[in-house]
């Protein structure tokens, strides 16, 4: 172990409360420290697990940079703060996503320059143009649609897309506010001596997880299924076709603890990080394990008009990571999906309110 205080941001969130815990149990000596603004419905549920696991919970905001003068002697810092919807300030103001994914990336940068804290930064697939995307070439399967090995753009095969992958283009707001923030890191790292490490995340899941339509997806299908709720195939002419790559939250973990224990090897690099084509999933595939799993069928409403931002196939290509730093995900979609299942079961009452 190379540190001895971490701080997470957005640390009472799914990815930062899941990440503070299983480090706290691989480094029980570790001083681990949450800063989160609890606005997020049922991030409260998460105090009690940290409590218990004897992390120290700070409310704040990220957007305030006097909130950070409570905390004191950090070494390294994971930036898990996001307002994390695709669909944010496109439908709403934009101020809340702007203030929080831009302002609060600039002011946890500063924080981390003062007390020369070392940096993990989670961005996003967002950041790629959603018009790039659907203008890969593909196949349409009997489930999903396929990414063919026949491609135009650069930074794509049939493994899926790499950190190459054009970024000129539109890509959401919230996508913007993530490359942004990639943009800032890369000029603190090149003139303030910033030690930094970019993973661009692709759909991250797993129990604890309170999952909506806009973020949260495997969460939010597998709860729909389990209290016979009605769900709807949205876009791609409504079969439920189009595809996305799943990462557990504990296969992330496992690859920030690699990056952290030998963090110069990685320091200002960035990486593609998915659960690859192995773990990856149409929403069709995934109506049929939900039914597997849960024992009941419920109303799926087919909409052919694709929503705004939205992308028919996205797979991360992990060749670049996986040679880097040898990891791979461990976890495949049944594995993850049986994991949230036994959590919804074992929580019911708790979560009914939230994932109903």
């Amino acid at each position: 172990m190379n540190f001895k205080n971490l701080l997470i941001v957005g640390g009472c969130g799914f990815v930062g409360s899941n990440l503070a815990i299983y480090f706290k149990i691989s480094y029980p000596s570790c001083n681990i420290i949450v800063l989160d603004n609890l606005k997020r419905s049922g991030s409260e549920l998460n105090l009690s697990r940290l409590k218990l696991n004897g992390i120290k919970f700070v409310h704040g905001d990220i957007r305030n940079k006097e909130d950070f003068n409570q905390i004191k002697n950090v070494d390294f810092i994971i930036d898990a703060a996001a307002e994390p919807s695709v669909l944010a300030g496109i439908f709403d103001s934009p101020d809340y996503l702007l203030n929080t994914n831009l302002i609060g990336t600039i002011n946890c940068l500063n924080f981390a320059i003062i007390n020369n804290a070392k940096l993990i930064f989670l961005s996003t697939s967002r950041v790629y143009p959603f018009k790039l995307l659907d203008n890969i070439n593909f196949i349409e399967g009997e489930t999903r649609f396929n990414i063919t090995p026949d491609q135009s753009l650069y930074g794509i095969s049939s493994n899926g897309i790499t950190v190459d992958f054009p970024i000129t283009g539109s890509r959401s707001l919230y996508g913007a506010t993530k490359l942004a923030s990639e943009l800032l890191i890369t000029e603190y790292v090149e003139f303030l001596n910033l030690s930094a490490i970019i993973n661009r995340c692709g759909v991250i899941t797993g129990p604890w997880q309170m999952g909506r339509v806009d973020q949260g997806v495997i969460v939010l299908w597998l709860a729909k299924h389990y209290w016979k709720k009605e769900l709807t195939y949205n876009g791609y002419g409504g079969l439920g076709k189009q595809v996305r790559d799943i990462l557990h939250i504990y296969d992330l973990f496992r690859l920030i603890d690699i990056q952290i224990t030998n963090f110069d090897k990685f320091n200002s690099k960035t990486f593609n990080v998915g659960g690859g084509l192995d773990c990856s999933i149409s929403l069709l595939e995934l109506t049929n394990l939900c039914q597997k799993i849960t024992g009941n069928s419920i109303p799926i409403k087919p909409l052919s008009e694709n929503r705004k931002a939205d992308t028919r196939i996205y797979i991360t290509d992990n060749q670049d990571v996986d040679l880097q730093t040898g990891w791979l995900p461990t976890y495949n979609p049944e594995k993850i999906l049986l994991e949230i299942f036994e959590w919804l079961r074992i929580n019911e009452l708790l979560l009914k309110n939230i994932l109903n």
